[in-house]
């Protein structure tokens, strides 16, 4: 039964021949201004089941090859299963051809291409097995940057749709003893205040155009306490904001 249910979860994302195939208007897609392309992966197993058939993401569902855990820490220390670090950080390996606006019908651009690396978030997405392989089905909300070429850093590092990428700088505190300590704001809340970085191209208005992004990079800006994602980059940390989260800039 267990099987079952995983191989059940995976087809709410994933399409497998043409049977599954992604389909609108009794049968129809509908007619739109831009060519929609999407990926297929060929596959012997999903989940345990031999299968013989195409596997395809569909609305805007992206599958990708996670990152093996860390199973080390940086000065080398092994951890154990229980304490090894599960990244959720992968490469795109096929992407859906993206959902549509619910007002005009209009397209939204999927913001990854197959080969790019992304960073999602810790409780998104939903993993399953691929020829023995550990993938996983995120959506294209789910992402909070992209980068290309090697390991992320802030030259490489891209946000999508309508995020922000702000740098937020821990204060110290010093103990009796000497012993600095990192804190956020008050009752060890995180800071909700830093520089951006990086900003999203801005989110599709019903008529197919971007909303324009309020901020820029060198802004610093007020966002709502404990909205965001963390990400770390080097020994840096940042918050992955979305436009609406942005209460002020300064």
């Amino acid at each position: 039964m267990k099987l079952v249910a995983g191989f059940a979860t995976s087809l709410l994302a994933l399409s497998i021949c043409e049977a599954f195939s992604p389909l609108y208007n009794n049968g129809v897609r509908p007619a739109t201004s831009q060519k929609t392309t999407y990926s297929i992966l060929r596959a012997e197993t999903l989940e345990g089941w031999k299968i013989d058939g195409k596997i395809k993401p569909v609305n805007n569902f992206i599958l990708i090859k996670k990152a093996e855990d860390q199973k080390q820490t940086e000065t080398g220390i092994l951890l154990s299963n229980t304490a090894k670090i599960v990244k959720t950080e992968g490469t795109v390996v096929e992407i859906g051809p993206g959902k549509l606006h619910p007002d005009s019908g209009k397209p939204f651009p999927m913001p990854v291409e197959a080969g790019d690396s992304v960073i999602y978030g810790k409780y998104d997405g939903t993993e399953l097995k691929i020829d023995g392989s550990t993938h996983c089905l995120i959506r294209d909300d789910d992402i909070l940057v992209k980068f290309k070429g090697g390991p992320l850093t802030e030259e490489n590092v891209e946000v999508v749709n309508e995020c922000v990428l702000v740098f937020v700088e821990t204060r110290e505190t010093e103990t009796s003893g000497g012993l600095l300590l990192a804190t956020g704001s008050d009752d060890q809340k995180r800071p909700s205040t830093g520089v951006v970085v990086k900003v999203g191209p801005g989110k599709m208005a019903s008529n197919g155009e971007l909303i324009p992004m309020n901020v820029e990079v060198g802004d610093n800006v007020k966002f709502l306490d404990f909205a965001g994602n963390e990400i770390k980059i080097g020994e840096k940390e940042y918050s992955v904001v979305k436009m609406p989260e942005i209460l002020a800039k300064f």
